[in-house]
C-alpha cells in the first residue's frame, strides 16, 4: 500500500433540511475554518491549490469557482471547479499531490438544495434532448426502472430495500449531524407513497444543506502536521454510457471498474475480508444493495441474507453507512461523497463518538453523482 497522500483536516457545517439563516458562502467559510484548524494550516501560506465541486445548473451561476475563493482563503491562489461528486474533487486533489504539482490541497463541496425550486427540472435537463427529454417523465421514473430490474435479476423484494431504510435511519440516531434520523417500523416504510413502482417515497434520500472542506497533504507534510493522518491508499473512478438505451440496468459495471482500480492500487485481493466498514451510495435504498455487489463486498446471492440477518449493521460483520448515509444525513447533492469521506476519517481516527467501531483499520468510501448519470468514484482509506 502506497502512503503518499493523507487527509489531514476535515470541517463541515450542517446538515439541515433548510438553512435560511446562512448563505452557501457562510456555510463554506465555517467549514473551512474548522478544516484548517483541524489540519493546523494557514490557507494563505500553506495550501498551494483549491478545488471546488459544483454544478453550474444547480448553483444558478457559471464558472462557479469564481464564487468560492474568498471564503476559502484562496484569493490569488490556483482554483478550479470539478462538475461531479465530491469524491471526484478529492481524487483530483489526490492526483495533484501524487504528481508533485502541489504539496497541500483543499477541497470544498456544498449543498444549498433548499434554494433550488426546480431541482427535478434541472435533473430532467440532463437527459438526452432528442430521445429521452421529450417524454417529460419525472426523474425518479429512471430509478424505478433500475430498481425493478435489479430486484428481478437478484430475486430481491421491496421489503429488503425497506430494511436498508430502517437500518440507515436508525444508524443516524447516533449522528448529531443527521437531520433525518428516525426509528421507523417496516410497516411505516412500506406504507409510504409510491413514486415509480417499485420505488417508494421512503426509499429516497431527502435533500439537505451543508458544506464540507477537506485538506490533503503529501507524506512528509502529513506526518509533520498530525500523529494520525488518514492515508488514501486507493482511488478509482469510471463513467458508463450517458444514454438510457445503452446501459446495463441490473448491475453497475462502472462502479465495478472504479472499485477494481482502487483495489489494485491498495493491493486488496479480497475486499469482503479486508474492508472493516463502508460508506456507500444510498440515494435510493436499493442502490446500497447494488453497490455492495459491484464493490465485491457481498455477492448477489447473499444480499438478502446480509440485510435481513443484520450483517450490515454497526454490530455486524460488515458495517455499512454507520453515519446514516444519505437516507439519514440527507442528499447533499455534489457534497454526498465528501460527507461519506468525513465519516470514514472520523471512524479511522476513533472520533466517531456513539457510533465508533472497535479499532477499524481500512474503510471504503463510494459515491454516485445521481440520476441520470453512470458516474462512480471510490476512495479507500487506512489509518496505519
Amino acid at each position: 500500500m502506497k502512503k503518499d497522500v493523507a487527509i489531514v483536516g476535515i470541517g463541515w457545517e450542517g446538515f439541515q433540511p433548510t438553512t435560511p439563516h446562512y448563505s452557501y458562502k457562510e456555510m463554506i467559510y465555517q467549514a473551512a475554518q474548522r478544516a484548517y484548524f483541524d489540519a493546523k494550516v494557514d490557507p494563505r501560506k500553506d495550501i498551494q491549490s483549491f478545488v471546488t465541486v459544483a454544478e453550474d445548473f444547480t448553483e444558478g451561476t457559471s464558472i462557479f469557482d469564481e464564487y468560492t475563493p474568498d471564503q476559502l482563503g484562496a484569493a490569488l491562489k490556483p482554483m478550479h471547479t470539478i462538475p461531479g461528486d465530491g469524491l471526484h474533487g478529492v481524487i483530483t486533489a489526490y492526483l495533484m499531490i501524487r504528481s508533485g504539482i502541489c504539496q497541500v490541497v483543499a477541497v470544498e463541496a456544498h449543498s444549498k438544495a433548499s434554494n433550488v425550486k426546480t431541482l427535478p427540472q434541472i435533473t430532467h435537463y440532463a437527459l438526452d434532448p432528442i430521445v429521452n427529454r421529450p417524454f417529460e417523465f419525472y426523474p425518479e421514473f429512471i430509478a424505478g426502472l433500475e430498481m425493478q430490474r435489479f430486484l428481478f435479476e437478484n430475486n430481491l423484494t421491496i421489503e429488503e430495500c425497506s430494511l436498508v431504510v430502517q437500518k440507515n435511519r436508525r444508524n443516524a440516531l447516533n449522528n448529531a449531524s443527521a437531520p433525518y434520523s428516525c426509528d421507523l417500523s417496516l410497516t411505516e416504510i412500506n406504507n409510504s407513497e409510491p413514486l415509480s413502482y417499485p420505488l417508494l417515497h421512503s426509499h429516497v434520500a431527502q435533500n439537505a444543506d451543508g458544506a464540507i472542506v477537506i485538506v490533503l497533504a503529501n507524506h512528509e507534510i502529513a506526518n509533520s502536521l498530525r500523529k494520525d493522518p488518514i492515508w488514501i491508499i486507493g482511488v478509482g473512478w469510471c463513467n458508463d454510457s450517458n444514454s438510457l438505451e445503452y446501459r446495463e440496468w441490473g448491475n453497475l459495471p462502472y462502479l465495478s471498474e472504479a472499485a477494481r482500480m482502487a483495489y489494485q492500487q491498495a493491493d486488496i485481493q479480497n475486499p469482503s475480508t479486508t474492508i472493516d466498514f463502508a460508506e456507500i451510495d444510498d440515494l435510493y435504498a436499493y442502490r446500497e444493495l447494488m453497490s455492495l455487489s459491484a464493490l465485491k463486498l457481498v455477492p448477489n446471492a447473499y444480499l438478502a441474507e446480509a440485510i435481513t440477518n443484520g450483517a450490515l449493521t454497526p454490530e455486524g460483520n460488515l458495517p455499512i453507512n454507520i453515519s446514516g448515509g444519505c437516507l439519514g444525513i440527507g442528499n447533499l447533492l455534489e457534497a454526498n461523497g465528501c460527507a461519506k469521506l468525513i465519516e470514514g476519517v472520523l471512524q479511522l481516527r476513533g472520533e466517531a463518538g456513539k457510533r465508533q467501531l472497535p479499532q477499524p483499520h481500512i474503510g471504503i468510501v463510494q459515491s454516485w453523482r445521481g440520476i441520470p448519470t453512470t458516474s462512480a468514484a471510490v476512495v479507500i482509506l487506512a489509518n496505519s
